[in-house]
């Protein structure tokens, strides 16, 4: 359930950016757990609500019909895999902003990037337990790796840099297929933007100036980005999809990115605005490859 993934993961950054931990002030370990020993039991009981909240919203609202053994469900051919890339990128800043909430509530770095890395992985696991119940669905082990390496990206990045530097992303345009299955794909605008994957573009963001020599002039915020999509998917069946006339297929996008963490700004309230709204990437020129029409220039993609 890809669109869980990405309304669960902003929601969490901007709580995290709410809290004021989206830029982590630089302090000792004691002067943090002195300072910041209140935190901690509050954003754990929060928390910890909030996702008992959801689980049983879920529950109760959206797994209506009857239910089944668990059983499980390869749906790894459907959807050209775009639906692995949001669960990719919503377990991925679900860690990000836990590490982020843990270090504001004064646990220490190492830990909290351990256990905040962690956060994405066992948000996401107990929907696999409701979709494996349900007869429509059933669990998906690849959701599940898939959610496993969006946490482990920020464990591996934390660990080694004690930075993000390799930033996942998402943009949204709408289409005109989700007017085809409005039910599936989505009728209002907010619906789209979860359910609708061929408006969906999955991108890669690096922080090249990081390794760039001190003397670079490279700006920070500025960074190359490649994307991922696909087009013509109504239905997860070939046929029924070849009876539209349509044929799917996949998008890969080379384009630059402006990342908003890294512009210098005195205004908190800007901070935690760029902070949640890093995860999505801006209108930008792109170059775009696909197997039907090959090599397309966008003057301006999202």
């Amino acid at each position: 359930m890809a669109w869980y993934a990405r309304t669960f993961g902003f929601c969490l950054l901007l709580l995290t950016a709410l809290r004021g931990a989206a830029q982590v002030p630089l302090a000792s370990p004691d002067t943090a757990r002195t300072t910041s020993a209140h935190r901690l039991p509050l954003l754990l009981g929060a928390g910890t609500a909030a996702y008992a909240g959801t689980l049983y919203l879920l529950s109760e609202g959206w797994y209506t019909g009857p239910r089944t053994e668990l059983h499980w469900f390869n749906d790894l051919p459907e959807w050209k895999q775009m639906d692995k890339a949001g669960h990719f990128w919503g377990a991925f800043h679900e860690s990000r902003g836990a590490v982020d909430m843990l270090q504001w509530s004064g646990v220490p770095q190492k830990k909290a990037i351990w256990y905040g890395s962690m956060v994405g992985f066992l948000l996401q696991s107990p929907i696999e337990l409701l979709d494996g119940r349900d007869p429509q669905y059933g669990a998906s082990a690849t959701d599940l790796a898939a959610n496993f390496l969006g946490s482990a990206g920020v464990l591996a990045q934390q660990l080694a840099w004690q930075d993000v530097r390799f930033m996942p992303k998402y943009s949204f345009h709408t289409t005109r297929y989700a007017g085809l299955r409005p039910n599936v794909l989505g009728q209002s605008l907010a619906e789209k933007h979860l359910k609708d994957y061929n408006g969906q573009t999955y991108w890669l963001c690096a922080d090249i100036r990081a390794w760039l020599p001190a003397t670079s002039r490279w700006p920070r915020w500025l960074q190359p980005a490649l994307g991922y999509g696909a087009q013509q998917m109504v239905y997860n069946d070939a046929d029924a999809n070849a009876a539209l006339g349509l044929h799917p297929y996949r998008q890969y996008y080379l384009s630059l990115d402006v990342d908003l963490r890294r512009i210098p700004t005195r205004s908190k309230l800007l901070r935690r605005v760029f902070y949640v709204a890093s995860i999505f990437h801006l209108p930008a020129p792109a170059l775009e490859y696909n197997k039907r029409r090959g090599m397309v220039l966008h003057g301006l993609y999202w």
